[in-house]
């Protein structure tokens, strides 16, 4: 096994958190503000990349590389790594940014690999590698709603993937097809075959109000859906945001005290 063997405890519901617990000298690497606490004696440095062995072992320009492809996903260029430093067993913790579910993913049950959206990953066992992974079919890259850019997480340890709202996992039987909305899927083995498709009907695409593209999950392989994509509920909170502070909606007639000052301000 290459990556560090951690166990994790997984706290509460709509806003969950993951406890990770690690031996001396274990390590567990995150994105950076991922961070919610951690005991004394737990070592933490920003490193350039994701410390995964074959980055270590590529040399500068390996290095460069994949912090480069990291870049092209969204993310920063560094991640912060937390080592336990001292002789007993020491815990650290890190949070959802958003409302949802924490997905953990023993990746050596799982091919060793995962393809998942951008912004979903949270923390992994030191030595899982966090990549890119490039979608080859042109209406994926063009029309999917997370783009033809993901993320790829490899190796055979244990990580962590957050989502908002539910999550739905499913595992698809060979050829069984399924149809998502394109900012729902999560996260997906490499087996899984997926492509987007174009919703059809004028009148569903244009007046429907559940955008003109899909994607397309063909089995065999797992599959991770969210009920609640973060750029959903952004779009709903700017759309209810006061006017007066760049949001889409109204400032007057909510009902609450908020209106009275309203009255006032007038």
């Amino acid at each position: 096994m290459n990556n560090h063997e951690i166990d994790y405890k997984i706290f509460g519901d709509d806003m969950q958190y993951v406890q990770v617990e690690l031996d001396p000298q274990e390590t567990v690497v995150a994105e950076a503000g991922a961070l919610m606490m951690m005991d004394d004696r737990i070592h933490m440095e920003t490193i350039f990349g994701d410390g995964s062995k074959g980055g270590q072992n590529s040399g500068i320009m390996g290095k460069l590389l994949g912090a480069g492809k990291r870049l092209v996903t969204g993310e920063s260029l560094f991640m912060t790594t937390f080592t336990n430093a001292g002789s007993g067993k020491r815990h650290v913790y890190f949070a959802s940014p958003y409302p949802g579910k924490i997905i953990p993913m023993d990746l050596s049950q799982l091919n060793g690999k995962i393809i998942c959206q951008k912004d979903a990953f949270l923390a992994a066992a030191k030595g899982v590698s966090v990549g890119v992974e490039f979608q080859k079919k042109i209406g994926v890259g063009f029309f999917g709603g997370e783009g033809f850019i993901m993320q790829k997480l490899e190796g055979d340890g244990m990580a962590f993937v957050h989502a908002g709202g539910a999550i739905h996992e499913k595992t698809l039987q060979p050829g069984e097809v399924l149809r998502v909305d394109t900012g729902c899927l999560v996260a997906m083995t490499s087996d899984v075959d997926y492509n987007i498709e174009m919703v059809g009907g004028v009148k569903t695409a244009l007046f429907g109000g559940e955008g003109i593209f899909f994607a397309t999950l063909k089995g065999p392989g797992k599959v991770w859906i969210q009920s609640l994509p973060f750029s959903r509920l952004a779009s709903r909170v700017f759309a209810a945001a006061p006017i007066s502070q760049g949001g889409g909606g109204q400032s007057k007639g909510e009902g609450g005290i908020g209106g009275l000052f309203d009255l006032f301000n007038r």
